[in-house]
């Protein structure tokens, strides 16, 4: 998965990879050929005292040193640009596909993990690739040209390879066989804390109000020991393969010493072609040890490519049609033709056979107790869910059979937990129309009853909001997003009980300015609080996904139990 993933987004980084192979192929040969002058320093200058000998090949050494320095700084210069542009690439790719997933793809995903995995997981490809680039590629060359070498010195004292290279094949094998599975359950263990967290960063509150200070902590101690312990496993076993792999290269000197030693002794091998080849021998254990450092890497970073992967190839429940159909003209009309829908692995469908026309210049408001699925009604309008059965028409087109980018363009929705961006109150209100004016954006704040608040506000329409909107209060928050969705100017208005949170007086303002406001718009006000919306032009009472009631606040009174019941629940008998 980690070849594919690379293949992929290094194509247009190869003349940067092409570049940086070559330059390693130079430093590498050039590393090969040093021990060979070492060698002849020692057999033509220093065994036969030729001073000016030594002087003019030690000058060489000296140059090609000064050269691979310089290649060393390009190799890794180049490497890194590829690698980082690499990485980049991977994340915009990664939040690109995400930005097209459904509710129902994040929810299996989940948020943590898919932080994690355009965070760590891809500095875990950037970093083998970083290595891969500058190490891996010159240990083959070293290995295999120092052998070669090696051979070239003494053929007999090359046999010793033959026992040192299996030795440490064998101990990587092992070493790599036991790491991978460990790695990859280490991402998801990162995952787990990073969810924790989450929680305990979000629900800080609520934790609080609750004293459950300590069961959180025992949480995240749990998570935290988790990972730690896997992490501590890994260790141990490099801990354990490190020494080992040390040992075999001591052992090989001391054996290279011995047996050249009685070959020098006995003539048959000079003095500096022995020092050669203890040089080769080491440069072939360095090559492994650098096989080593990426045996560290690889499978982590084989992990993070699936998990990358698993990624990019979850296809989007809801997306384009192959062949978009644009309605003739936006009419802001929206219908349901018997529509039903179910959850994936629900028992029972949240909405059933629901048939109803919402026309430009109507308001309509959907009530029902909780679970009766009035915000699930709502959010396939915009199609976050697609149907079970049925169609949803908007413009007198299906849904499902328009471009996204053209079906969200026509509606205005704000929904039930007001979200606000970082940034500044303009920015916020022009999240959906970013030409808008300053006097479109105080004109859409006096509606939505936040004009008096933001003009009090440092800065104005340039104060600052913080992530979430968490420096103003769950009313103001709601009227912010009311006036986002104002500034928009939408065919369609979705309002998903965003009125909660503001208190009597504000909240008829608000509804009294937005009548005017949206008057040749398609409105549709979910709402729990019966006052928010019983001036509606119609009310759709729903009950466990049925529409058992349809018609005005007098009409429904007079006919439908279940709405005279929530009405004498909240406004009591004497208004009913």
């Amino acid at each position: 998965m980690l070849i594919k993933l690379l293949r992929t987004y290094l194509r247009p980084y190869t003349r940067q990879v092409a570049l940086v192979l070559g330059l390693t192929v130079i430093q590498a040969i050039a590393n090969l050929y040093l021990p060979n002058l070492n060698a002849d320093i020692i057999n033509n200058g220093v065994v036969k005292g030729d001073i000016l000998y030594i002087w003019r090949t030690g000058e060489i050494m000296l140059g090609i040193t000064l050269v691979l320095g310089v290649i060393a700084i390009v190799a890794v210069y180049w490497s890194s640009i590829a690698s980082m542009g690499v990485g980049r690439d991977i994340r915009a790719a990664i939040f690109e596909r995400v930005q097209n997933f459904s509710a129902r793809e994040m929810n299996r995903l989940g948020t943590p993990s898919l932080i994690t995995r355009n965070t760590n997981d891809v500095q875990q490809i950037q970093l083998v690739l970083q290595v891969a680039l500058t190490i891996l590629a010159s240990a083959p060359i070293m290995a295999v040209g120092g052998v070669i070498m090696a051979l070239r010195e003494d053929v007999k004292l090359s046999a010793l390879l033959i026992v040192i290279v299996p030795l440490m094949a064998v101990i990587l094998g092992v070493m790599l066989a036991k790491a991978v599975p460990l790695f990859r359950s280490m991402q998801v263990k990162i995952d787990r804390i990073n969810q924790v967290l989450r929680e305990q960063i979000t629900g800080i509150r609520v934790i609080r109000a609750f004293v459950r200070t300590s069961y959180e902590q025992q949480r995240f101690e749990t998570a935290n020991a988790d990972l730690t312990s896997t992490a501590l496993r890994v260790n141990r076993i490099f801990v354990l393969a490190m020494p080992a792999l040390m040992g075999i290269m001591n052992l090989s000197t001391v054996a290279v010493l011995w047996f050249g030693g009685q070959l020098v002794d006995s003539g048959q091998m000079p003095i500096g072609n022995l020092t050669a080849f203890l040089m080769y021998i080491m440069q072939i254990l360095v090559a492994v040890m650098m096989a080593v450092a990426m045996v560290i890497l690889i499978p982590r970073a084989e992990a993070s490519a699936t998990r990358i992967e698993e990624v990019m190839s979850t296809a989007p429940s809801i997306a384009d049609p192959e062949q978009p159909l644009d309605p003739r003209s936006a009419t802001g009309v929206v219908e349901f033709r018997g529509v039903s829908f179910g959850y994936p692995g629900g028992e029972h469908p949240v909405l059933n056979d629901l048939s109803f026309v919402l026309r430009p210049g109507e308001t309509t408001a959907v009530i029902g107790g909780t679970g009766s699925g009035k915000t699930t009604l709502l959010n396939l309008v915009p199609r976050f869910f697609d149907v079970t059965t049925g169609e949803v028409l908007v413009d007198a087109v299906d849904v499902r059979r328009q471009a996204l980018e053209r079906l969200w363009g026509t509606i205005g929705l704000v929904p039930q937990r007001a979200y606000l961006f970082s940034g500044t109150v303009a920015e916020n209100l022009r999240f959906g129309r970013e030409d808008a004016t300053d006097a479109e954006l105080w004109h859409a704040l006096e509606v939505a009853q936040a004009r008096d608040f933001v003009a009090d506000m440092p800065g104005q329409l340039d104060a600052p909001i913080d992530q979430g909107g968490t420096n103003v209060s769950g009313g103001q928050r709601q009227r912010l997003a009311i006036a986002r969705a104002l500034v928009k100017r939408p065919a369609v208005y979705l309002f998903d009980d965003c009125f909660s949170a503001l208190d009597a007086g504000t909240d008829a303002r608000l509804r009294a300015a937005l009548e005017l406001e949206t008057r040749n718009a398609t409105v549709v006000i979910v709402a729990q609080r019966v006052s928010t919306i019983m001036h509606a032009d119609r009310i759709i009472v729903l009950d466990a996904g049925r529409i058992v009631g349809l018609g005005t606040h007098a009409e429904l009174m007079s006919g439908c139990d279940s709405y005279r019941e929530i009405v004498e629940s909240q406004l009591g008998e004497e208004a009913a």
